[in-house]
């Protein structure tokens, strides 16, 4: 049974290394993707100049305080409201007088710039706040931001811009290390999702802090577009590092397309906008080398690649061997993929190390028709899908996901912070 490794890939500064040592039939070392840092995911429209009433109630206290120093490039701007009051006009320049653009968080509690603050640079803040009775107050606040921290952690989004995903496609972010326990609320508050047409969605964290997903309690609705910004630059955590960028991007969902795998019948039914298209002959991991049942969705996509498996502890389970068609579904080396060497007993027999055998024929249609983030359930096999072998947000009822979030979550899911 072979032995498994995802190494992470470096993008521009950052280094991701995430281990997983698991059973199953493909070994190939797994370089992770992450989209870049640079663009935000929605440009926010340049705020209209406002020129409010002269204030009547008792000046605002903002946050950071005026005549701060050293504040992180990820500082929101908040104040001390008066009771029942609500902050109606913020404004954000730079010390030569650009305004800086943002949007006020929904539940009022702060403004959010709309991209990191600039490192050492100094800014001024203006909160104008409309109080129950119609009064207003103001507060003004100027600040300075701290140097570039020298302890980062490195971080990663698995969505990339302009792309079509499946409608089983978690946003996936990553981190290493891990971010503590007593960080995970505040990191999570920003980790920005939103999606047209609105669906509600959560957060849920993986015990050791290196990885969360982000779903809504069904798959997506198909056409949904997805704009995520993990804005994590300057961000600072309890162990002394600080977010090391902010990263975004815009996706798309395409149509519904979904595989279930029955044991029993060793069959895979494909569905395609709810209606059965067709249904394939399997062969899945043998007893020794069962295959996960679970939710899966698919992760990768290689028209060809090599199974290489000579590191594998138990020499029984050790070759090289050519495969076509191939869509990762675990981190572990699970894949859909073409086994012509089993196709007399697909649909009677399982014969592989866990993988989803198929015929060629049927390999290259699938590999036609699916897309990164298409949802494949197995069920009946000896093995339980674990937590982390791949993009598992799936894998747990709606009510145990939502336990994992950092943060409370109304029944139904969150909207968006905006």
């Amino acid at each position: 049974m072979g032995r498994f490794t995802r190494a992470g890939a470096m993008v521009g500064a950052l280094g991701l290394v995430v281990s997983l040592a698991l059973t199953a039939c493909g070994e190939e070392k797994k370089k992770a993707e992450f989209v870049g840092g640079t663009t935000p995911a929605t440009a926010s429209a340049a705020a209209e100049p406002v020129t409010p009433a002269a204030p009547s109630g008792p000046p605002l206290t903002l946050s950071p305080a005026d005549g701060a120093k050293n504040r992180p490039v990820s500082s929101e701007i908040g104040a001390k409201l008066p009771d029942g009051g609500k902050v109606s006009s913020v404004t954000l320049t730079t010390a030569d007088g650009k305004q800086v653009e943002g949007r006020l968080r929904a539940d009022g509690s702060s403004w959010v710039p709309s991209k990191p603050l600039k490192y050492g640079a100094t800014y001024t803040a203006t909160v104008t706040a409309t109080a129950a009775d119609g009064g207003t107050s103001q507060g003004t606040s100027t600040f300075t931001t701290m140097a570039k921290p020298k302890s980062m952690i490195s971080s990663g989004l698995y969505l990339f811009d302009d792309k079509t995903y499946g409608v089983a496609m978690p946003v996936v972010t990553e981190f290493h290390p891990g971010i503590p326990k007593k960080d995970r609320a505040a990191v999570q508050k920003r980790m920005f999702v939103q999606t047209d047409p609105p669906q509600p969605g959560a957060w849920h964290w993986v015990d050791n802090g290196t990885q969360a997903y982000y779903r809504a309690p069904e798959y997506w609705k198909p056409g949904t577009t997805l704009t995520v910004r993990i804005a994590l630059a300057g961000i600072p955590l309890s162990n002394g590092r600080y977010g090391n960028v902010d990263r975004t991007a815009t996706a798309k969902i395409g149509r519904a397309f979904e595989m279930k795998v029955d044991n029993a019948t060793k069959k895979m039914t494909v569905y395609e906008d709810g209606q059965v298209v067709r249904t394939l002959p399997v062969s899945l991991g043998k007893k020794k080398t069962p295959s996960s049942s679970g939710t899966m969705v698919v992760m990768e996509k290689k028209e060809s690649t090599v199974f290489d498996t000579r590191d594998d502890p138990d020499p029984a389970n050790r070759y090289v061997t050519e495969i076509d068609f191939a869509q990762r579904i675990t981190w572990g080396g699970e894949y859909i993929h073409a086994a012509p060497w089993s196709e007399h007993v697909q649909g009677r027999q399982n014969v592989s190390h866990g993988c989803v055998n198929v015929s060629t024929a049927n390999a290259r249609w699938l590999f036609e028709k699916t897309k990164v983030g298409d949802p494949i359930t197995i069920k009946g096999t000896e093995r339980q899908l674990a937590a982390g072998n791949g993009w598992t947000a799936w894998s747990l009822s709606w009510s145990e996901f939502v336990k994992g979030s950092a943060l409370s979550v109304p029944e139904g899911g969150s909207g968006p912070a905006f």
